[in-house]
């Protein structure tokens, strides 16, 4: 099993005295466990951080085995980000693909929309939103996308407000005026690019990801939602950016 193609860092960990075992998100060999040479290196240590872009020249035995990885960067990386704390809070949390994604198994949506997500923390009131809409695709890409087309219960595509805490599907206002102690608020952003983000509309958004990333994901692993991800939306709270 070998492959030359374009990759994302999910995460790092020392292995031995030099090596390094790299989480790798690519495009198309989906989420890929790489041993790599050198990399707790000083040298190496820079483009090993979560979310760096790298080109990996991949060799394992066979499909099953821990291949080993030769990298070269792509680009300068997390390290335009260093003087935004809060930013570098968010590409930890970015790690949640690592936790929900099998390895060895193509997933090309999530690779491109984890792109879109590190091109995203340049614009530090736009990212928040967008990893909401990154986990949103997460979901779909792993077969638990959320149906926001139509009201579950009448049919009707106006006034979505709610979504249903069990199928993950919308519901109308006058639908779910009823049981609305018991729904996850829809934030209008996710029903459409065009609609902008008002105060309160992130919270709600990663409050709806979470519920089914914890419910349909995580859960069935007996594995709580990553600690990245808690901490991350303590520091969105703490900064106001909820």
């Amino acid at each position: 099993m070998d492959f030359h193609e374009e990759a994302f860092v999910l995460s790092a960990r020392s292995h031995g005295d030099t090596g390094a075992v790299v989480d790798l998100l690519t495009e198309t060999h989906g989420r890929r466990a790489a041993y790599v040479a050198g990399g707790a290196s000083r040298k190496m240590r820079p483009f090993l951080q979560p979310g760096a872009r790298v080109v990996a020249d991949y060799r394992a035995r066979t499909s099953d085995h821990l291949g080993g990885a030769r990298l070269e960067p792509v680009g300068e990386g997390p390290s335009a980000l260093f003087d935004d704390a809060l930013a570098l809070t968010g590409l930890a949390a970015a790690g949640v693909a690592q936790g929900a994604l099998p390895e060895r198994e193509p997933h090309p949506g999530v690779f491109l929309a984890f792109e879109a997500l590190m091109t995203a923390f340049a614009w530090p009131e736009v990212w928040p939103a967008v990893f909401v809409r990154f986990e949103a695709g997460l979901l779909e890409d792993l077969g638990f996308g959320l149906d926001l087309s139509k009201c579950a219960a009448t049919g009707v595509t106006d006034d979505l407000i709610y979504v249903s805490p069990r199928t993950g599907r919308a519901v109308s206002r006058a639908a779910g005026a009823p049981y609305a102690d018991k729904m996850l608020a829809l934030p209008p952003f996710m029903l459409g690019a065009q609609a902008g983000v008002d105060e309160g509309d992130v919270k709600a958004g990663f409050d709806l990801t979470g519920h089914f990333l914890e419910q349909f994901v995580f859960h069935p692993q007996n594995r709580p939602l990553p600690p990245a991800r808690v901490w991350m939306l303590d520091k969105l709270g703490e900064a106001g950016r909820l």
